[in-house]
């Protein structure tokens, strides 16, 4: 059934007019960078979004790097990341002299709790990163709490997490991205919101901040050959935004249907006692970036893919090793045992295929293939 973690030529032949009509609108009007294709795509999110400014850039790293910078952080500022995450988030922090503080996140969700950020805030932290794992938010309620109090800055690393809406105690909804000072996500291929390149954005409601990330993006120019700040090249190109606005007014649908695949592998997981399904916290939707399973054996992980390829189903492990096991940044502060519940996730979690355009025939042999690993002499 080729079977794929996520099936981006499918997805591309239920839009094929729509995005080659859009293409060739670049290539007829030749205005391939920095062009009103990118200008359009820019507003369509920000409307979408709800928030006033969005700078497009070249990829959800450069997001990152882009928001720290424009922050006006210090050598040696602490800024505060989950332990349990992709190496981006704080291997910018790295790149900018600035001190990443690695704490720990919630085994349900995955998330950067408050009470881990208490742990580790010092009188040096300046920022904090939270990331909106797998397709659902943080707590960014209790977290800006946090900022407020001790006046942090707060980049939300939103790479997996476009679309999720935040519910506050008070009834307010914030989309993902627009409730700290800056956003951050990327337009990967296979990310919810995927271009067919490389591409990413900042989410931005303050004017003067949205002014300087602008000029960083841009080389540093307050205008053209007037380098104000030291800054850096970094843009979307217009192809890739007029892929993005096709996609974009399908995100809700595509969300959608990521939920339906998510819904039908919980309640087809629901009674087998070795498995743990996703869980969704109250004050998040969750756009289903991955399906990620919790097993409660770890023994059963690597056994469990192993069964899984063998039957022609693909998955992945996100993330294999804790940001504080990695050789890049490794420390004296650091070993093994610092972060418990990173540790044991990194040992526990495997992602299942999920994206828009399974089939039924397709999450039926995946349902009863997973169900069959336990029968079948446990799996080997």
């Amino acid at each position: 059934m080729n079977i794929q973690m996520v099936d981006l030529r499918n997805q591309y032949l239920e839009i094929k007019d729509e995005i080659d009509s859009a293409i060739q609108g670049v290539i007829d009007n030749t205005a391939f960078i920095n062009g009103p294709t990118v200008e359009n795509f820019a507003s369509e999110l920000g409307e979408y979004c709800g928030t006033k400014f969005i700078v497009p850039c070249a990829n959800g790293t450069d997001a990152l790097q882009i928001a720290l910078m424009a922050l006006g952080l210090k050598r040696g500022d602490e800024v505060i990341v989950p332990c349990f995450t992709y190496v981006a988030t704080a291997e910018v922090i790295a790149l900018l002299g600035l001190k990443p503080v690695l704490a720990e996140v919630c085994p349900q969700t995955f998330n950067l709790t408050a009470d881990a950020i208490m742990k580790v805030r010092t009188p040096k932290t300046k920022a904090i990163v939270p990331v909106h794992l797998y397709g659902q938010c943080a707590n960014m309620e209790e977290i800006m709490s946090i900022a407020k109090e001790f006046n942090l800055y707060v980049v939300e690393d939103t790479a997996q997490a476009i679309g999720a809406k935040f519910r506050f105690s008070d009834g307010t909804i914030k989309y993902a991205g627009t409730i700290g000072d800056i956003g951050c996500t990327s337009f990967f291929p296979s990310k919810n919101l995927g271009c067919y390149g490389d591409g990413g954005a900042l989410i931005v409601n303050d004017e003067a901040l949205y002014r300087k990330i602008k000029m960083i993006a841009n080389h540093g120019q307050s205008e053209k050959y007037h380098h104000t700040v030291i800054g850096c090249n970094s843009r979307l190109d217009s192809i890739q935004a007029a892929i993005l606005s096709v996609k974009l007014r399908r995100l809700d649908t595509y969300s959608n249907k990521r939920n339906e695949v998510a819904d039908f592998y919980d309640s087809k997981f629901k009674d087998l006692d070795w498995v743990e399904t996703p869980v969704r916290s109250v004050f998040s939707t969750h756009v289903f970036h991955q399906y990620t399973l919790k097993l409660v054996d770890k023994e059963d992980r690597d056994l469990l893919r192993e069964y899984l390829k063998n039957k022609d189903i693909p998955s992945m492990i996100y993330y294999p090793i804790p940001l504080h096991l990695q050789k890049a940044f490794e420390s004296d502060f650091y070993k093994l045992g610092s972060f418990p519940i990173s540790e044991d996730l990194c040992s526990r979690v495997i992602s299942l295929p999920i994206h828009t355009e399974m089939c039924s025939e397709q999450l039926d042999y995946i349902v009863e293939t997973v169900e069959s690993y336990k029968k079948n002499n446990n799996g080997k």
